[in-house]
């Protein structure tokens, strides 16, 4: 027995380089009945004999399997691993962020041929050319894939990230490069790049194709929300079409920092009954306190609306980004949660068994 459950981008091109180039079907369980023995005891019951029947089994009561209320089926993870990369091509390479934002971010796209089988919500590791300081290869660094499965392209032979390129003063006030993401940020279209994975779980999305999916993300913590929304957005699918609610919100210093911003208006203006989106520009913004706008502060305008979300089963919290992002956000929660009797600390650890309290922050 089986019971039914059920574009195209526009980026900058003033510094960029291209190369030509809840759905699911459940079988329950079948049922099996074994064979125990069956014992009888006769009674007196006043002037008659009454025969009880009494079935007695030792065997311990089947473990019920849990269900993941997230697109788990057919996930695939760990195809190629750092000794055995998959060597893909870079496509395009270009930078999203304007030339007065502190610092660069550049979007990507590789080649894989469809021999990466990603889902929204995963990451893979990229492998730096070249060798560290003692000779050995450089280590794998994780990143969240920034495109849906059928990527920027729509064929399933390609994948995108999101990366900022790391600099920095050191103690001594020496310049410090970040090895992969420079390698990343300056690679040309045609050069190879070794990939593994893909990796993770904890980021895939609701099955619940009416859900609500609440996504939280700062600077390049917005890769798995993009991926998110093009499938939801920009794309067609037979097994899935999204007619629940999508709210984003996206914390930047300045406004030349806000990523992917014309592709998420344009969500707007295509989906305005199932799309919300907010902005957090910390240097640009205040609130009515004159408090800077941080991610946190943007959501505190929305505190009420947003714990009554909370307390829905078929609400889902995505984060993504900086780690200190949590916290703020945890101020927010136990204060509205303290209100109701309620101790946060333990109803986000309830939100976490139940799959709809997600996080992914470095």
């Amino acid at each position: 027995m089986a019971t039914a459950v059920s574009a195209a981008v526009s980026l900058p091109s003033s510094k960029s380089t291209s190369f030509s180039s809840r759905n699911s079907i459940i079988s329950t369980d079948k049922i099996s009945f074994n064979k125990v023995p069956l014992y009888y005891r006769n009674v007196s019951g006043g002037s008659r004999l009454v025969s009880i029947r009494a079935q007695v089994t030792t065997e311990a009561p089947a473990k019920v399997e849990k269900i993941s209320k997230k697109q788990e089926e057919g996930v695939i993870v760990n195809k190629f691993r750092p000794k055995e990369p998959y060597v893909g091509r870079c496509l395009l390479n270009t930078k999203i962020t304007g030339d007065d934002a502190p610092g660069e971010t550049w979007h990507m796209v590789f080649s894989t041929e469809g021999e990466v089988p990603y889902r929204e919500g995963q990451s893979i590791g990229v492998i730096a050319d070249g060798v560290d300081a003692n000779g050995k290869p450089h280590k794998l660094r994780l990143y969240s894939i920034a495109s849906s499965a059928l990527g920027d392209f729509g064929d399933s032979k390609t994948v995108s990230l999101c990366v900022k390129r790391l600099v920095y003063t050191n103690d001594k006030g020496e310049e410090v490069k970040g090895v992969c993401s420079n390698f990343l940020c300056d690679l040309k279209p045609g050069a190879e790049v070794k990939i593994t994975g893909p990796v993770g779980k904890e980021m895939l999305m609701p099955k619940d194709p009416n859900a609500t999916v609440i996504m939280l993300a700062t600077g390049t913590g917005i890769a798995p929300f993009r991926s998110f929304l093009w499938k939801m957005f920009f794309e067609k699918h037979e097994d899935y079409k999204f007619n629940g609610t999508a709210w984003l919100f996206l914390g930047v210093p300045t406004s030349s920092s806000l990523l992917y911003k014309e592709e998420f208006e344009k969500m707007k203006e295509k989906a305005p009954e199932n799309f919300r989106l907010d902005f957090a520009v910390s240097r640009e913004q205040t609130n009515e306190k004159g408090e800077k706008m941080y991610i946190q502060t943007r959501m505190a305008q929305y505190a009420e609306e947003l714990w009554t979300l909370l307390q829905k089963d078929n609400t889902f919290i995505y984060m993504c980004g900086l780690k200190g992002m949590e916290q703020g956000i945890d101020e927010i929660m136990s204060s509205l949660a303290e209100r109701d009797g309620i101790v946060w600390a333990d109803y986000k650890k309830q939100l976490k068994k139940a799959e709809q309290w997600n996080v992914e922050v470095y």
